[in-house]
């Protein structure tokens, strides 16, 4: 079982099966979304046909939002799911928001942030989208204004309450629209069946995968995942590897597979969709694709395997020169992408 080689295939960025940005974020589950430039080419690379125009109108007109979901970080989802979702994270979210204010000398009350929840939503209520810099000087003239760090947490806050979502795309900066007016109501699953959906999204799109990686996915707690697990087994196929179990999505491809050169942006499902990244990447060279404090870089795949860093606008730097590969190609539709909203 080659596993870089069949995860390429279901992770879409090889031999591509999606033409529609909304189904495919939706089939991938949620998508990793800090860096709010790289996050488009992310999901531009795995289309049959690139197209930043494509891109953008699915986030204009709110087919997909950029939120704080699971693991308390930036997240592109499908509209639809982002409710149910929300609710699997937002308690451990709390948490975490807690212990790192904790951490840092701080606290914030329920009431602060009831307060602050509020202004948000009537300085956003009925304008549709708004840019970051335009919120805050709204919320400053409803008297609510604090240094940067703390205007960022009540608006992560306001985010994994459910009541705050991305906007329209902005070259530059994030924009924030109110859920209620963004995303329609829908019926909604109950718990274990959210679990188990989300289960299914992602084995069918990070094939071979293992229960710690998607325990680590999704940060929720291991018998809730394990059950998921357990509810879906009809559709896995388990593979001993290593030593290891995996799981193969019977829906998911394993052949078909071709070799090609890809430029990874940061923060990329490919890496941090899994606990461990050692099918992919020699752990003499992990600094230079991930540091210790989660900050993942821009990275060449060669064949599936992490040989290198690239930035747009640098010259692209190997870690080894025997791995060094032709990369004309590959920035070739980087700059067809980029340029394709022209």
């Amino acid at each position: 079982m080659n596993i870089p080689h069949i995860r390429l295939l279901n992770q879409q960025l090889v031999a591509p099966e999606y033409s529609d940005v909304h189904d495919l974020v939706s089939s991938m589950g949620m998508m990793q979304a800090q860096e709010y430039r790289m996050m488009r080419w992310a999901v531009g690379m795995r289309l049959r046909k690139p197209s930043m125009k494509a891109f953008r109108e699915a986030y204009d007109t709110g087919r997909i939002v950029r939120v704080h979901l699971f693991r308390c970080t930036w997240q592109l989802v499908a509209a639809e799911d982002l409710r149910y979702m929300l609710r699997l994270c937002a308690g451990k979210n709390k948490t975490a928001i807690r212990g790192y204010l904790a951490y840092c000398g701080r606290h914030i009350g329920e009431r602060e942030y009831g307060h602050a929840n509020d202004l948000i939503c009537r300085s956003l209520a009925g304008k549709g989208s708004v840019r970051k810099d335009s919120l805050l000087s709204m919320l400053a003239e409803r008297g609510l204004a604090d240094d940067a760090h703390t205007m960022s947490i009540y608006l992560l806050r306001a985010d994994i309450d459910g009541l705050i979502c991305s906007g329209e795309l902005d070259d530059s900066q994030s924009t924030y629209a109110l859920v209620e007016e963004r995303i329609p109501r829908s019926a909604e699953p109950s718990r274990e069946e959210a679990v188990a959906l989300l289960a299914d999204k992602y084995f069918r799109s990070h094939s071979p995968a293992t229960l710690g990686d998607f325990v680590w996915w999704t940060n929720l707690g291991v018998g809730e995942c394990r059950n998921a697990v357990g509810a879906i087994r009809g559709e896995l196929v388990e593979e001993r590897y290593a030593g290891d179990v995996y799981y193969v999505h019977r829906g998911c491809r394993t052949r078909g597979y071709r070799s090609r050169t890809i430029l990874l942006p940061s923060y990329d499902e490919f890496l941090i969709g899994y606990k461990s990244r050692h099918h992919v990447l020699d752990d003499a060279f992990r600094h230079r694709a991930f540091s210790n404090n989660g900050l993942f870089y821009p990275v060449i795949l060669d064949d599936g395997i992490v040989v290198g860093n690239w930035h747009p606008r640098r010259e692209a730097t190997f870690f080894r020169d025997e791995a060094r590969c032709d990369l004309t190609e590959a920035f070739g539709r980087y700059r067809r992408f980029m340029e394709s909203d022209k």
